[in-house]
């Protein structure tokens, strides 16, 4: 039997004392995690790196090793300052897609739903531009590879971000929050709204009156858009959903109207 055996008693002091260390260490630990954001224990869709200039985000461990993760070029071996990647500074060669960085990064943006939407253009064409096929159609098959790949992602991150209900959906999974983008209406005030102006869409007479009804969704898309930026600043995540709801709906209404314009 185990009580009979005769431990050495130095074997014992040292298993006594690593013990010790590691209940330390694991008191240690769990007294860190409750003091982080609860956006850190979601789970999010989206991977991205962590990044001192973005106030207020969040990230995982994981995403905190990733930052200090020195990327080099493929081609010369330079190693890139900053996570955003796209061109090597001393080579000027193409770089791999890297899907790390988010939307807001590819267009040196604040994580954050108000955005300078006249700011976003720019940035999207000079983006646009080094990008464009004639500019690297001298480069090898693979840069040229690469720099498409590149150019469809800044596309993608230009529609997403400069519209608003794009913009609040991505940024609230960038969050950890899930968006059910085909969510059942169950709200009976709301549904009842939208039968009655589909029904004046499908009865106007004129495009006077879908114009009249289209600014009206306007006007009510400006205010839950403001209505979601209150909550997500707030981080009220729910009261955020709620207005992704409206707008998705006032929004799909508006898409309507066009098709009969």
């Amino acid at each position: 039997m185990w009580k009979n055996k005769v431990w050495n008693l130095t074997l014992l002091s040292t298993i006594l004392r690593r013990r010790t260390t590691l209940l330390s260490i694991s008191h240690f630990q769990s007294n860190s995690t409750s003091h982080f954001p609860p956006a850190i224990s979601r789970t999010s869709n989206f991977d991205f790196l962590g990044n001192s200039n973005f106030p207020g985000k969040t990230f995982c461990s994981e995403s905190a090793e990733k930052s200090h993760v020195h990327v080099r070029c493929w081609s010369c071996g330079n190693v890139a300052n900053g996570s955003l990647f796209l061109f090597c500074d001393s080579c000027r060669s193409v770089q791999p897609l890297d899907q790390s960085v988010d939307y807001f990064q590819i267009f040196g943006l604040e994580r954050k739903y108000d955005i300078g939407v006249e700011n976003l253009e720019g940035k999207y064409k000079d983006w646009q531009k080094k990008l464009h096929p004639d500019l690297v159609h001298s480069k090898s098959e693979k840069e040229r590879g690469f720099a498409a790949e590149q150019s469809a992602r800044v596309i993608d991150a230009y529609r997403t971000l400069s519209k608003p209900l794009l913009r609040a959906i991505y940024i609230m999974r960038l969050e950890g929050v899930d968006v059910d983008e085909e969510e059942t209406l169950s709200d009976p005030e709301l549904l009842s709204e939208i039968l009655e102006i589909r029904e004046a869409v499908e009865e106007a007479a004129d495009s006077r009156e879908l114009n009249q009804i289209q600014s009206q969704m306007q006007e009510k898309l400006d205010h839950w858009s403001n209505s979601f930026a209150n909550a997500f600043q707030c981080r009220k995540f729910e009261e955020a959903l709620n207005s992704i709801r409206r707008m998705t709906y006032y929004q799909r209404v508006n898409e309507e109207i066009v098709k009969k314009l």
